[in-house]
């Protein structure tokens, strides 16, 4: 008799020890199904990640900026010896800015490239996710004729929606970027009453349209390329582990595409983003210690100054600042994809989980409102 005790006992630890293994592996498994149940964003949260995105990405690659502009506005060659050239190259034009305006000189234009940054990329996405949208609506994302053209498309028509959106803050900053010391325009306002005063209001749109011809095959390589890096990337990991094949792509992965995305975008198109920075400071009286002025009356079409550049600087000419804007350009790249991908995935969490409880629950109507098909970031 004092045995029968124990020998019911064991099957009730069994029992609550089967019960505790089931609740964890249940709990488990609803993480999974928040952390991948498909959302699809709406304009305010992809905007919203967007502009936090560039923020930060912004903020992270300003010195290279400021390098890349001043290297651009430059006439003189970037070389070691040559007497006439105030930069001659990275780590000196660096060492000289502190030097010569202190640590600050390094973000130099912050206030107005912050005033750009947000609303491009806020815009930016917002059109990538509309272009892409309409992409699906009229059948050409799932057809084999247009699918792959459908990334750079998007691309291009969110990078010139975004540009002419928010170029006057663009011109701003590399104008205070561009000027040195002592500064011709002390703030962002003083400089924007200086060029209207100077220009008129249509001072603030020079550059325009060279701008937008310089964006879009820039913005059309860097999300095209996105794409196709994170669909390789995927068949890889799938290869790898067909147990990844419902698993969405980690921020680690987004930075990385972003990254080679970015620096390969910016390497085709710089010889036009020099073009656009004439343009922009054509006019600026800065100091003459940093060398001859680009003067208003030498930039007329694109065309005429991009000839003008390879005649009198050369081919070299054409990629002034290359390097410190393809080092500025993967960062920021890398650094926008992946805090976009981070808060669309926190921004959207609240959603999956009620579309992971939905569909535990076998409640359809609030899965299907709360779920459709897309997948975690609307880039992918």
């Amino acid at each position: 008799m004092s045995g029968q005790p124990k020998a019911e006992e064991q099957p009730s630890k069994q029992r609550r020890g089967k019960k505790k293994m089931d609740q964890a592996q249940k709990a488990q498994q609803q993480q999974q199904a928040v952390a991948h149940a498909p959302i699809e964003a709406n304009a305010l949260l992809t905007a919203v990640a967007g502009a936090l995105a560039g923020a930060v990405a912004r903020f992270v690659v300003g010195p290279l900026d400021v390098l890349k502009i001043r290297f651009q506005v430059q006439l003189e060659p970037i070389a070691a010896g040559v007497k006439t050239s105030h930069y001659t190259s990275m780590r000196q034009a660096l060492v000289t800015i502190v030097k010569e305006e202190g640590i600050k000189g390094l973000w130099r234009g912050t206030v107005p490239g912050q005033l750009l940054t947000v609303p491009y990329t806020a815009v930016q996405f917002v059109a990538l996710q509309q272009c892409r949208a309409l992409a699906r609506q009229y059948g050409l994302a799932d057809s084999p004729r247009w699918q792959s053209a459908v990334p750079f498309v998007s691309g291009a028509l969110a990078g010139a929606a975004a540009t002419v959106a928010s170029y006057p803050f663009d011109l701003l900053r590399t104008t205070l970027a561009a000027q040195g010391e002592p500064p011709v325009y002390a703030t962002m306002t003083d400089a924007a009453r200086g060029i209207v005063r100077q220009h008129g209001v249509r001072g603030l749109y020079r550059g325009l349209g060279v701008t937008v011809l310089e964006i879009m095959p820039y913005a059309a390589l860097q999300f095209g390329l996105y794409d196709v890096f994170n669909k390789a990337c995927n068949k890889a990991r799938v290869r790898l582990d067909p147990a990844q094949a419902d698993e969405a792509p980690s921020s680690m992965q987004a930075f990385v595409c972003g990254l080679a995305a970015g620096m390969l975008a910016k390497l085709g198109t710089h010889p036009l983003d020099v073009a656009k920075k004439r343009f922009q400071v054509a006019g600026l009286a800065r100091s003459a210690r940093y060398g001859q002025r680009v003067a208003p009356e030498a930039v007329h079409t694109l065309r005429q100054v991009l000839h003008d550049i390879a005649v009198k600087e050369g081919a070299a000419g054409l990629f002034k600042g290359a390097m410190p804007s393809i080092l500025k350009a993967a960062p920021s790249a890398a650094v926008t994809f992946a805090v976009y991908d981070m808060c669309m995935y926190w921004l959207t969490l609240r959603d999956r989980q009620a579309a992971a409880a939905a569909a535990a629950t076998g409640d359809q109507a609030p899965a299907a409102a709360a779920a459709k098909p897309a997948a975690r970031s609307p880039l992918h």
